[in-house]
């Protein structure tokens, strides 16, 4: 379920600039769909599992449930994440697309304002069962606030702190920290050896921009104002983002290769006991694939401040996860429509989200036993109730390259033994800034 997006989040930041001509089913004709082809559709799934081979292998068996039920003939299409933005944005623009896609639920405010999607208004969200099946938070990240989604939560996902029983045992230390003043205090009990007390993705400009926004929350800072513009370099940002460059730069609990991780390397480093603390989604099917055992680990919720300064929320997540979406002109309204009901339905919520070890959307099918494991139960708690989707603005992905990029920086620059101070910081993010409003 979670991939490493960035030459998806780098090109979203033309998106705005795409015209979506017409968008569906090879149609180039109408603005809101049509069922010119009722017998067929056309499907774009992202790729959540271990390979393009594995996501066909999962969807062909529900989606011939799919197709034996209603007769429409599916084709699936499996796009990793390196090329799936690229395909949706041309085809936007040239109306040769598919009838249903999948997109990362970040991109659903750029992609709402391209005007390619099909805008899920009361009406048509009643056909799929109503807003009200879904987890509020989930729907929030399906399109900008006060306007009709997007799209509609496919797979959730929350961020939690996973740590090392076992290296805890031997630094005394009886349970996981609750505020990031005690994470910083048990990372340095943890720290010796030439084991660290945390392991981050300092060289992956997406996975700093997530910690940038759940740190900003708790700062009190959004990254934008109210009418979208960028707010990157306010007091209340500079200390989010300082934070948690700090914990490699000023703490010295995370070691100085970190700032070069940008493949996930860190869950390694966690399974192995090079790291005894980790900030990640869904970590258990990862984990398990390093070799570490679901007992080996234990699953707590991301830290809060101690005490929250002005304006600071209790968020500890952002909200992640994948979105289905409808393209607008669609040459089979209907049999879309009928499909994204099928994938949300609660029996398909449970297979999918089970096998790809995310968490359900509906509310409904989160009641399976199947989610109620130590990992998932904190996800879910999380998600529900502390986690908040990242600013739904149309610029929201030039954030995550622009923040992200200047941290990455940040990173190189405490490796290179380079002093990471407010002034620094605040430098950084104001020439991201600049570069947005150039």
């Amino acid at each position: 379920m979670r991939r490493i997006r960035l030459a998806a989040t780098a090109a979203l930041a033309t998106a705005l600039s795409v015209t979506a001509a017409a968008c569906g089913g090879g149609s180039s004709t109408g603005s809101g769909g049509s069922n010119d082809k009722p017998d067929e559709l056309t499907y774009w799934a992202s790729n959540q599992g271990t390979s393009l081979e594995h996501d066909k292998k999962v969807l062909t068996p529900e989606i011939e449930k799919f197709e034996e039920k209603t007769g429409i003939d599916v084709k699936l299409e499996v796009i990793p994440w390196d090329s799936l933005l690229d395909r949706i944005l041309a085809a936007t623009s040239s109306g040769q697309g598919p009838d249903v896609l999948n997109i990362g639920n970040t991109w659903s405010a750029s992609l709402q304002a391209s005007d390619g999607l099909l805008a899920w208004d009361d009406k048509t969200l009643d056909r799929i069962g109503g807003k009200d099946r879904f987890v509020p938070s989930a729907l929030a990240a399906a399109g900008a606030e006060g306007q009709d989604p997007a799209a509609v939560p496919l797979y959730s996902l929350s961020y939690a702190l996973y740590y090392n029983k076992q290296m805890f045992a031997d630094a005394g230390i009886e349970e996981p920290p609750a505020t990031w003043d005690d994470f910083v205090a048990v990372g340095k009990k943890l720290t010796k050896d030439g084991k660290y007390g945390v392991a981050v993705e300092g060289g992956n400009p997406v996975e700093n921009s997530h910690h940038a926004f759940v740190f900003g929350k708790q700062h009190g800072a959004d990254f934008f104002d109210a009418e979208g513009n960028p707010t990157f370099d306010t007091p209340e940002a500079v200390a989010a983002v300082k934070q948690y460059v700090d914990f490699l730069a000023n703490d010295k609990i995370a070691a100085v290769g970190n700032a070069e991780y940008a493949q996930n390397q860190s869950i390694k480093d966690l399974a192995t006991g090079k790291a005894g603390m980790l900030l990640w989604q869904a970590a258990g099917s990862s984990l398990k694939a390093h070799g570490m055992k679901p007992e080996e680990y234990g699953v707590a919720p991301v830290p809060m401040q101690s005490e929250n300064p002005p304006e600071g929320q209790n968020v500890n997540s952002m909200v992640a996860g994948i979105n289905i979406a409808v393209f607008k002109n669609t040459d089979n309204l209907d049999g879309a429509l009928d499909f994204v009901k099928f994938m949300t339905s609660t029996e398909e919520q449970q297979i999918l989200n089970e096998t790809y070890g995310s968490i359900p959307p509906v509310k409904e099918a989160q009641e399976d036993e199947a989610f109620s494991t130590t990992d998932l139960t904190v996800l879910r708690e999380v998600l529900s109730t502390s986690s908040a989707p990242l600013p739904q603005v149309p610029d929201e992905a030039q954030f995550e390259t622009l923040v992200g990029d200047a941290m990455k920086e940040l990173f190189a620059d405490a490796a290179a033994g380079d002093e990471v101070t407010t002034e620094s910081v605040q430098k950084r993010l104001t020439e991201a800034q600049q570069q947005m409003q150039k």
